[in-house]
């Protein structure tokens, strides 16, 4: 049985479908905490009353991105997870931080990447005029956006789309590949090699 530790900043809707999935799906494995680095995040009520630990470490209460690492690494660590999933986590993850997780550190990134790294990327597809974008799971390493990708889902642009449509497009889909992704990693399906992911379809 596998220990999950997700983080948030918000509403944390990619959360709630990890969370579902896990449930419904019966992982081996348990969400032992969801964590945020903001009080208000609504994502925290939902996690407390689905009977999950919740924790705040607040950045605002600390001098560099490297202390507030630091303490959050701390809280984390205080849960034994296996896997650390970020989940709009508004936060730029110091190096150390995350070599202390790698290989078990998760991220989902609202674009096909390697396009549109970094913020905005529905306003940046739209400004590229491409005519596909999507979400995609990676494993997190310390250059933005750029870790080994585990799964990736695409959905056609629009001649009319604004920011907002393509966004709730894209955000339906995350809902659908984050928590596969999750659960191949749970059930001992995924290897990275020379920085690709495999994943092992033979296991049932």
């Amino acid at each position: 049985m596998k220990n999950i530790v997700i983080l948030i900043s918000g509403r944390g809707s990619n959360m709630e479908a990890v969370v579902r999935a896990a449930q419904e799906q019966r992982w081996p494995a348990r969400i032992a905490a969801v964590i945020s680095n903001r009080a208000d995040a609504s994502g925290l009520a939902f996690a407390a009353a689905q009977g999950i630990a919740t924790a705040v470490v607040a950045n605002k209460d600390y001098a560099t991105r490297a202390e507030f690492d630091a303490a959050l690494q701390t809280v984390i660590d205080g849960f034994q997870p296996d896997l650390v999933v970020l989940a709009g986590f508004m936060r730029i993850l110091t190096a150390p931080f995350v070599e202390h997780y790698a290989g078990r550190m998760l991220n989902i990134h609202p674009s096909l990447l390697p396009l549109f790294p970094g913020l905005d990327t529905h306003g940046q597809a739209l400004a590229a005029g491409v005519s596909e974008h999507g979400a995609t799971v990676h494993f997190v390493t310390a250059e933005l956006d750029h870790g080994p990708m585990v799964l990736q889902a695409s959905v056609p642009v629009l001649s009319d789309d604004t920011v907002a449509s393509l966004s709730a497009r894209v955000l339906s889909q995350e809902h659908v590949i984050y928590p596969q992704a999750i659960r191949w990693f749970v059930e001992d399906r995924l290897t990275v090699a020379q920085g690709a992911v495999q994943v092992d379809h033979s296991k049932t």
